[in-house]
């Protein structure tokens, strides 16, 4: 009988490789945003005594990505934080890859459900 190309050990492997890339590869991104903000927002003085709420101007991706290319500390820092939000959407969809090739229907159907919940819950949850 031959072995399957892909093992639950590799999967396991690359699935715990997906989730230090993600965390790290966030947390730099997050850490250059923070430095950036200080560098250029540092300086100003804070008032805590009123409570102003700011609406900021980065509420969809596009001009999250535009604003973070054009060195705005804040969006970079927002990038950082929607890649850590990804890591755990990108690896349930690569178990769903996984479990596939392994032909095995069941888990499949799982892990679309759970790939379902959680995309169900980042566009539409309140």
């Amino acid at each position: 009988m031959k072995s399957p190309a892909i093992t639950d050990q590799k999967v396991e492997q690359v699935l715990g490789a997906l989730l230090q890339a993600g965390v790290i590869l966030s947390g730099t991104i997050v850490l250059i945003g923070g430095i950036l903000y200080l560098i250029h927002y540092g300086h100003n003085p804070s008032s805590y005594h009123v409570f102003i709420a700011n609406r900021p101007s980065l509420g969809n991706l596009s001009a999250i990505v535009s604003n973070a290319f054009h060195f705005d500390g804040r969006a970079i820092i927002q990038l950082g934080l929607l890649l850590l939000i990804a890591t755990p959407v990108i690896r349930v969809i690569f178990s769903v890859a996984a479990f596939w090739l392994e032909r095995d229907r069941t888990y499949v159907l799982f892990t679309l459900v759970v790939l379902a919940v959680l995309l169900y819950s980042l566009f539409l949850g309140r």
